[in-house]
């Protein structure tokens, strides 16, 4: 019975060395290859190495992808290093694609990008390597967004808030313009007031002085009120125009940018085309531009 336990585990053991030496085998080619793939300067491979399950779909249009995550896995460690090497090539290409994209590194394969090279230009999201994908700000990118919709009514993105600011401002101008009239106004209401109070009135008329002595010291109080509001109003025009200069720059500024989508892409329907097919682009150009010197980023 030992002999036969004993054979057992010793197959079991065999089977098992087997098997271990086929993974470790596995990711050492895979290492190997990738490893490789550096050396040549073939950043094609490198992505169909690093995610072949989407390289499969996108690229080969396969249904099912043939990447093993558990060796993709072995480079996650280093990432930063793999998106530090993979940008050169991809930022020349954005470039080239994006002319109006400005790159920024952050960090060790970390970048930013800005929309334009023009004064107060925004900071428009971040670039991911790996993925080759724009993570756009998306407060900065539904403003573009929204602008293109508003140009179908020649309307500009900020439109709507000026106007109405500038109905506000009028309404405060017009409180201040009418100082002279309210000042004219309260003095007689003044006078009506010290008459009433002077005037003899008969029992049977005293609830109609007293009805009209009420309405005098209302029309007053909101006389008084409208002075206290062009008082502040002053303050507030000036915080309106400082908005409305604001507003106005930002729209000159996302002018500028749909000048730049328009003039490269035609529409920005098309550019957002061309964004949700940044990787097949990518890759494609890398194929056909394979063995291309490396341009630094």
């Amino acid at each position: 019975m030992a002999n036969i336990q004993d054979g057992v585990v010793q197959r079991e053991h065999i089977l098992a060395t087997t098997e271990l030496k086929k993974a470790v085998a596995n990711k050492a080619r895979y290492l190997q290859t990738l490893a490789a793939a550096i050396q040549e300067q073939d950043d094609r491979l490198v992505y169909q190495l690093i995610d072949g399950e989407r390289y499969s779909k996108e690229i080969m249009q396969a249904k099912h992808g043939t990447s093993d995550e558990r060796n993709e896995q072995l480079v996650a460690d280093i990432s930063d290093k793999l998106s530090q090497y993979l940008s050169g090539n991809l930022i020349a290409y954005l470039r080239e694609t994006y002319p109006f994209f400005y790159f920024e590194q952050i960090g060790l394969g970390q970048f930013q990008f800005y929309f334009g090279n023009w004064w107060d230009r925004r900071l428009f999201g971040t670039l991911d390597i790996l993925k080759v994908q724009f993570d756009f700000n998306q407060t900065e990118y539904k403003k573009l967004e929204l602008a293109f919709q508003l140009e179908e009514q020649k309307k500009r993105l900020n439109s709507d808030k000026i106007a109405a600011i500038s109905q506000q401002t009028d309404q405060l101008q017009a409180l201040i313009d009418a100082q002279n009239s309210r000042d004219k106004e309260k003095e007689q209401v003044r006078l009506q007031l010290k008459k009433l109070a002077q005037d003899k009135v008969l029992p049977w008329e005293a609830s109609k002085a007293k009805e009209a002595k009420q309405k005098l010291v209302e029309r007053l109080s909101l006389l008084t009120d409208q002075d206290e509001k062009a008082q502040q109003a002053y303050k507030i025009i000036r915080e309106s125009e400082e908005k409305v200069l604001a507003l106005s720059k930002e729209d000159t500024l996302i002018g500028y940018e749909k000048q730049s989508i328009v003039a490269k892409f035609g529409s920005f329907a098309n550019f957002t085309a061309c964004n949700e097919s940044l990787y097949r682009n990518y890759i494609a150009d890398l194929i056909a531009t394979k063995g291309r010197v490396k341009i630094d980023g």
